[in-house]
């Protein structure tokens, strides 16, 4: 048993979900965060998974908002303890060609991708420094790492995590603190359910492994990085992508 609180920004999502259930079924008590419109959906969530055995608390907030993630964290901090464990997981696409794109969709995807790094790290690094005990692991892409078509807002925000993540855990690496980020290829969601199935059969065709990640697949290496046990990995990226893109 973990008895560790973790956050998971985006957690009521298909990715989210699995990294949810991979955390508590370690032992730790887990919190997924949601979108203050989506109580009602972010409830029916809850209960479906409670109905599967998982205990999971919620929690409303903007990511995008600094001030809403600190009161965010501090319902969080009143309710269920301090935060141990944190994985940066929401996220979003306003995907276009550059000269198409207007202010709205790149400003959106870089404050809620990007942004929200900033906005919810910023609430709880302070207390784990005191501690002496943090996991920090933010969600990035391999569209962050190689670029992609349409997706300049998305690769941008999705880069910057990787240099935010090193920057950090130089800050954080004598305090007991590890800071690192997972870049998931292409994951069986229903994101990726809805792109056509023409489309979706190049995809798979241009990975290595023949397929589309899980999300359980993601899930499993956040329980790994995050483990009290994993102290010595830190300003990591860790690429799960079926071979999809390679690098030193």
């Amino acid at each position: 048993m973990s008895n560790k609180t973790a956050l998971v920004t985006g957690g009521t999502g298909g990715l989210g979900t699995a990294i949810c259930k991979a955390l508590a079924d370690r032992g730790d008590r887990v919190i997924a965060c949601h979108l203050p419109g989506e109580t009602a959906q972010a409830a029916a969530w809850q209960g479906q998974l409670k109905d599967e055995g998982y205990d999971i608390g919620i929690v409303a907030g903007d990511v995008s908002s600094f001030s809403d993630t600190k009161r965010m964290i501090a319902e969080v901090e009143k309710q269920f303890g301090w935060i141990d464990i944190l994985v940066n997981c929401a996220g979003i696409t306003r995907d276009k060609t550059l000269r198409k794109m207007d202010e709205k969709d790149w400003e959106d995807v870089v404050n809620v991708n990007l942004g929200g790094v900033f906005n919810v790290t910023r609430q709880v690094i302070e207390g784990m420094i005191e501690r002496g005990f943090g996991r920090i692991v933010n969600i990035s892409s391999v569209n962050g790492q190689k670029g992609q078509f349409g997706q300049t807002n998305y690769s941008a925000a999705k880069a910057g995590m990787h240099g935010f993540t090193m920057a950090l855990a130089q800050e954080a690496a004598r305090k007991g603190v590890t800071v690192n980020s997972v870049s998931p290829g292409y994951i069986a969601t229903s994101m990726t359910a809805a792109i056509p199935e023409d489309v979706r059969n190049q995809i798979v065709a241009g990975i290595p492994m023949g397929r589309m990640g899980d999300p359980e697949d993601i899930a499993h290496t956040i329980a790994f990085l995050t483990d009290a046990k994993c102290d010595y990995i830190t300003g990591a990226n860790i690429p799960v992508n079926g071979g999809l893109y390679m690098s030193f």
